[in-house]
């Protein structure tokens, strides 16, 4: 059959949910554009129902995700980004139809995504050295810090970095044994939801990051009152929601990251995610636990420790 008489076959882009592809329990699509308006593709536009199933498969995973060791974690984040490198053309039309850029520009930050999810696999084994150790106290004790991830973590994405804002927000919170419920950008969702079909044939177990498309306040809002989310990111909301959602998340104490300046994505266009992310994403869904132990006496000749 020649190319001119051969009917192609549109990409159908469905949600991320406990390792599967879903559609929308509610059976809604929205329309995603280009930068000019022309047609790219129906998204699913995610539900509370979404959202709360999201939440389930999240608390699920934990338990083993958090339990791995941060050596297993870094192995898997970084076989994430080696399938990255894979589909880079993939994401790299992707990325030029969501944010306008031309194609060189395109790849480069996809290949600065790629990068910056290199370097937080690298921090999974590390963090504990700069947020924890021995205290020192006066008395026959050991004191010892260490931190614990969080727990479930609803992540609202930047709305005009599709990718690499996407990855800068995702890759810290999973880094550090967190499960994360992910909304995308409600206008450029396509290249989080490619980045699930990542996740899912890579290592990382189902659960651990479930990523929803569709209206972020419509979302974000039943993430913020739920019981079993620990800590919400508020980077892809604007002033206005980003405020009704810290109110919600007073209710059961979640910890509520409020983005630095530079990178409060909710109306920004000019955020600059290319520039050195720093740590404190990485420490912003840790506890810490302080462990007291008594020293004492070993063996006969009672020396000590």
């Amino acid at each position: 059959m020649s190319e001119q008489n051969r009917l192609g076959v549109f990409k159908t882009y469905k949600l991320y949910v406990g390792g599967k592809f879903p559609r929308s329990e509610s059976g809604r699509v929205y329309e995603v554009t280009d930068s000019k308006g022309a047609w790219l593709a129906n998204a699913p536009q995610s539900s509370r129902k979404d959202a709360r199933d999201a939440v389930v498969a999240a608390r699920k995973a934990f338990g083993g995700w958090s339990g791995a060791t941060a050596y297993n974690r870094g192995q898997v984040l970084y076989r994430v980004a080696e399938m990255l490198e894979g589909r880079k053309e993939q994401f790299v039309r992707e990325v030029a139809a969501a944010e306008g850029l031309s194609k060189s520009k395109a790849a480069a930050v996809v290949d600065a995504a790629v990068d910056r999810w290199v370097w937080y696999a690298g921090w999974t084994d590390k963090i504990g050295q700069i947020s924890g150790g021995a205290n020192p106290v006066a008395g026959p004790f050991f004191n010892l810090s260490t931190p614990e991830p969080t727990g479930v973590v609803a992540v609202l994405a930047p709305q005009k970095s599709s990718l690499l804002g996407l990855v800068s927000v995702i890759a810290p919170v999973i880094a550090t044994g967190n499960t994360a419920v992910v909304i995308a950008s409600a206008d450029a969702p396509l290249p989080a939801l490619s980045l699930g079909e990542v996740l899912a044939t890579s290592d990382v177990p189902g659960g651990v990051v479930n990523i929803l498309s569709g209206a972020t306040a419509e979302l974000a809002a039943p993430l913020a009152a739920h019981q079993d989310v620990n800590a919400i990111d508020l980077t892809g909301a604007g002033a206005e929601l980003a405020k009704e959602l810290e109110i919600a998340a007073a209710d059961n104490l979640k910890r509520v990251l409020r983005p630095l300046p530079a990178e409060a994505d909710g109306s920004d266009a000019s955020t600059d995610w290319l520039a050195a992310p720093g740590t404190h994403r990485l420490t912003a869904f840790l506890e810490t636990k302080t462990v007291w132990h008594p020293t004492g006496a070993l063996g006969a000749a009672g020396s000590s420790y």
